[in-house]
């Protein structure tokens, strides 16, 4: 079949709509219908040559819509199922998952080149291959995707909001709730409030933290940290740092978590510095930033730095789980959308993403 998608051809171009050739299914491989796919940082990083990628790609890796056909021995959906696409599969049975590790699945191994574990491809264009952005591709109003990057969702939940629980929420929200294991009366200071940020914020918040300071230099999403439950917001880290130290009488934080857009060394520095005793420092963000500091800082405190990937979130519970903290108006989500977007604006959703117009952008596919 014939679908329209979003790709990227070569690093550093714009996102190009065109129609695309799609396979049916394969054994344990299911066809969605996208009605929704999220705007996600980290297509933009792929997009501008930031991370590496297989190309041409069709991109996205957040999508929320409904199976339309199954391959031989599918046995997580059926046909009709509403579900999220998870960025990174859960098979369910390898190491890390059998040890509540789903973040860390050995099924993701192939989002890089956006292959099928055979070594085929079910996107093509003018008898070439292309990979779905993490095996997925939901800029695509189509896509045949593996069982294992399928989790079913109830029927009443929007797909716009839906589509965001499969990265950004969960990345942000297990940030706090899981890699930093905040905890009551803790304080806590989140350095980026966009789409991975806001839920940090709000993983901190629904963790017990006394003090949940944001650092952002754009005002839009320090007014909108205030809306996921940032207790103070700061545009610069130094005066963010002197609060702290105020506010703990010199303890400092708790935690620092890293949810910026580009990743760099003065924000490792400044999250760091404003750690206090058996402190963590929590990096989500991706760029080229490295942990430069001295061994003293680091034992003298017994400050700890870990990184963390989906929020070190078990996608097939953690999923289901956010969206019943939705449904019960403890977890923000419609909120997280600031515009709604169609497919041939997706360049436009990524330029407001980057003059700080948009907490998150989603695609909504037209059928």
């Amino acid at each position: 079949m014939t679908t329209r998608a979003a790709i990227c051809r070569t690093p550093g171009t714009p996102w190009e709509i065109t129609d695309v050739e799609l396979d049916d299914p394969r054994a344990n491989e299911v066809r969605i219908r996208f009605h929704a796919a999220g705007l996600c940082h980290s297509d933009d990083h792929i997009q501008k040559g930031d991370a590496r990628m297989r190309m041409p790609v069709v991109g996205g890796h957040e999508g929320a819509g409904v199976v339309e056909a199954i391959g031989p021995g599918v046995t997580r959906v059926q046909v009709g199922d509403h579900v999220v696409c998870s960025f990174i599969p859960a098979c369910g049975s390898c190491r890390y998952c059998s040890t509540a590790r789903q973040n860390l699945c050995d099924a993701g191994k192939n989002a890089a080149t956006g292959e099928f574990p055979d070594g085929t491809f079910r996107f093509h264009l003018d008898g070439e291959d292309l990979g779905g952005l993490c095996v997925l591709g939901t800029f695509s109003q189509y896509a045949v995707v593996s069982e294992f990057s399928c989790i079913p969702i109830a029927d009443d939940i929007p797909f716009d909001v839906a589509s965001l629980v499969g990265c950004g929420v969960p990345t942000g929200w297990g940030s706090a709730v899981h890699a930093a294991g905040v905890r009551a009366g803790q304080t806590v200071v989140v350095y980026g409030c966009g789409g991975v940020g806001a839920n940090a914020v709000q993983g901190a918040r629904l963790a017990g933290a006394r003090n949940v300071v944001v650092v952002d230099p754009v005002a839009f999403k320090r007014d909108m940290a205030k809306v996921f439950g940032a207790t103070h917001t700061f545009a610069d880290a130094q005066s963010a740092h002197e609060f702290v130290v105020e506010t703990t009488w010199g303890e400092l934080a708790d935690h620092a978590i890293i949810t910026v857009g580009v990743l760099h060394d003065e924000v490792i520095a400044r999250a760091l510095a404003v750690t206090g005793k058996s402190g963590q420092v929590t990096v989500t963000a991706v760029g080229n930033g490295s942990v430069r500091a001295p061994s003293g800082m680091l034992i003298g405190y017994q400050r700890r730095v870990q990184g963390a990937i989906f929020g070190a979130c078990n996608p097939l519970h953690d999923v289901p789980r956010l969206l019943d903290l939705y449904r019960s108006g403890d977890l923000k989500l419609d909120e997280l959308i600031t515009r709604r977007y169609r497919l041939e604006e997706v360049n436009q959703g990524y330029a407001d993403m980057a003059d700080g117009r948009n907490v998150r952008g989603v695609i909504v596919h037209e059928h």
